[in-house]
This record gives structure tokens, sequence and C-alpha cells, in this order.
């Protein structure tokens, strides 16, 4: 049963809300006069906390009279010569223990507030003991005494 006189219109059903996210999709809608919405999301697909460290506290009220330990010189001249020793740079030293290669300049120029995980790491890349009575010995796998 077919109508000549008839026509049949097909139209593409609308887009959903949030559904024009492509550029062409946006200009298309702006040159139609349509509402065009544009929000920043912050923070989006990355992998940062929402809560604050407990040390952001300590470093706000830190004065000449209360501050904030950092990682002593020694350290740092210990750190640098065992990865020149492992003829590593800072950027390579820092890709192998998965850190970025600012700490590792802060923990050299003496910088850094120490922690205890980067430190342990760092005695692993390099092998020399970092803490502790014996700091500048080789490092020895544990239970080897």
């Amino acid at each position: 049963n077919t109508d000549w006189d008839s026509v049949t219109y097909l139209r593409k059903p609308k887009p959903k809300p949030g559904a024009a996210k492509s550029n062409q999709a946006v200009n298309a809608a702006m040159r139609k006069g349509e509402d065009v919405e544009t929000r920043q999301k912050f923070a989006a697909g990355t992998n940062k906390k929402a809560a604050t460290s407990k040390n952001t506290a300590k470093l706000d009220r830190e004065t000449e009279e209360l501050h904030h330990e950092t990682v002593s010189l020694s350290v740092g001249r210990l750190i640098q010569k065992g990865r020149q020793q492992k003829g590593l740079t800072q950027k390579e030293l820092a890709t192998k223990i998965n850190e970025k290669p600012q700490i590792i300049n802060e923990y050299e120029s003496g910088k850094a507030i120490p922690n205890n995980q980067i430190l342990g790491k760092i005695e692993r890349a390099i092998g020399i003991k970092l803490r502790g009575k014996d700091k500048g010995l080789p490092l020895q796998a544990p239970g080897k005494k």
C-alpha cells in the first residue's frame, strides 16, 4: 500500500543531554543558537587524594622556632655518591624507584622532608645505607650478616 501523494520524513532523534561532547556537535549547537554549557572538571581522571596530608598543617604553622626537619646534607651527598657509582642520573634513579626526579633532587640538596619509604627505596637502588648509625656503609641483604 504505497500512496504516491504522502511523503515520509526521517529525522534523527535529538542527542540526549551530555551527548554533544565533540567539537563538531558543540559548534553545530552554537550555530543553531542552542544553549551550550561548559564545565571544568578538577582533577578528573587523576590519582589525587581528596584529603590533605597531616604534614600540610604542620608546614602551615612553621616558624623560625618550629620548623620541619629536612634530610641532612650528608645524606644528600651519600645519595649523590651512590647514584654516581651506579652510573645513574637523577631521572634514571627516580624512574627506578617509581618517584619523580624532583624528589631525588630535593633529597640530594637537603630540602626534602625525610620519608622512610622513599629512603628505603633509594637505599636498595644505590646499595648504600642512608639511615641509622652506619650511614654510608654498603647495604647488606636482610638475613646475610
